[in-house]
């Protein structure tokens, strides 16, 4: 349960400078300059309190985030003398960005994409200023968009173009709860975009048939990307749209599962926050700031990418980059011109995808 503040004091954090953690190789920490107040105190002090962090995140962090935060907290407690505590929650990236929203009070945030930290922005809970903090632009991981099929891929789908077969029964989350499906909808229609132009199709329409026809053949749609997966491992479905850190994670525990790369895909970004008004309500703001910085870290990024995920340290990107598949046609969300712009054309109430959904 995540206790309301109220119900539960919280210790103001009182270092001098932002954890540096040059020790064990974090990056991206931002030095603030100590208040007066803050000189005359010393680490005897923190050595004997304790600091309870909130950390909300999107459900396909989870596994990975149960490795690093028991990282953070003997780093933290190595460095300072000072013991953190975490609650954690875990939703769907939009029920989560709408929970924090509502009242949740989470220190820390993490989202399947930048339009949930918005849901915050407006809410007046983060800065506006939030990707121009860091060198990350606001990122903690990224991935791509990509098609799961049982062993062996007896279906031998090959491309998007394949979903929209009568003998492939398909999932994806639903868009309206999960920040993961809204992931999957824009490679979908995104792929069309770019296929219409090589095939010198009018590309709105290409776009917007291909997805109707996927989702035609969608059987299933789960509240988020963690749920869809789990019905996939029940069996339901020949065929799932998917994070590629979703099925490398299954791969490593030995399910067989086939990862099919589309010719052309979205990249995945995924942000972390510290919820401005909450950590300084709570005086968590170094101990949150710091674990941001952590999650970014050598050791922390090699956590994400031994989950699936890629990595956004370029030090461990470095490490790991013969095992990347880029595929040929492999774009962004700005490439689709912004989340501004995606949000008004597919996710509006007069949207493609709601239009797919109407069935006209």
């Amino acid at each position: 349960m995540i206790r309301p503040y109220a119900q539960k004091p919280r210790f103001t954090s009182v270092l001098v400078l932002l954890l540096t953690f040059t020790a064990i190789s974090l990056t991206g920490c931002v030095q603030q300059e100590a208040s007066p107040r803050e000189s005359l105190l010393t680490n005897e002090s923190k050595e004997n309190s304790s600091v309870t962090l909130v950390i909300g995140a999107y459900s396909v962090a989870k596994d990975a985030l149960q490795l690093i935060i028991p990282a953070f907290q003997q780093a933290w407690k190595q460095q300072t003398g000072q013991t953190v505590q975490v609650q954690q929650s875990y939703e769907a990236s939009g029920t989560q960005a709408r929970s924090i929203a509502g009242g949740l009070e989470a220190d820390v945030a993490l989202f399947a994409m930048s339009g949930d930290v918005d849901k915050l922005v407006k809410a007046k809970l983060v800065s506006p200023q939030w990707q121009e903090q860091d060198p990350y632009g606001g990122m903690v991981t990224n991935s791509i968009v990509v098609i799961g099929t049982r062993a062996h891929n007896p279906h031998q789908i090959k491309d998007w173009q394949d979903l929209t077969r009568e003998d492939v029964d398909v999932l994806y989350p639903n868009p309206k709860t999960s920040g993961g499906a809204q992931w999957d909808i824009n490679a979908i229609y995104g792929s069309g975009l770019q296929l219409a132009k090589e095939q010198g199709e009018e590309a709105p329409t290409y776009a917007k048939k291909l997805l109707a026809d996927i989702h035609s053949r969608v059987i299933s749609m789960d509240k988020s990307g963690r749920a869809s997966m789990a019905a996939f491992e029940y069996g339901v479905g020949d065929a799932i749209v998917t994070y590629e850190n979703e099925l490398i994670a299954r791969q490593k525990q030995g399910v067989n599962y086939e990862i099919v790369v589309p010719k052309h895909t979205i990249r995945i970004d995924n942000p972390i926050v510290v919820v401005d008004r909450y950590a300084d309500k709570h005086g968590t703001r170094e101990a949150a700031e710091a674990f941001v910085a952590f999650a970014r870290s050598e050791k922390a990024q090699q956590i994400w990418v031994e989950a699936g995920f890629r990595a956004v340290n370029e030090q461990v990107a470095k490490v790991h980059a013969a095992q990347i598949v880029n595929p040929e046609g492999l774009f962004t969300i700005e490439d689709m011109g912004g989340w501004e712009h995606v949000r008004e054309t597919l996710y509006s109430k007069r949207g493609i995808w709601y239009q797919v959904l109407a069935g006209f």
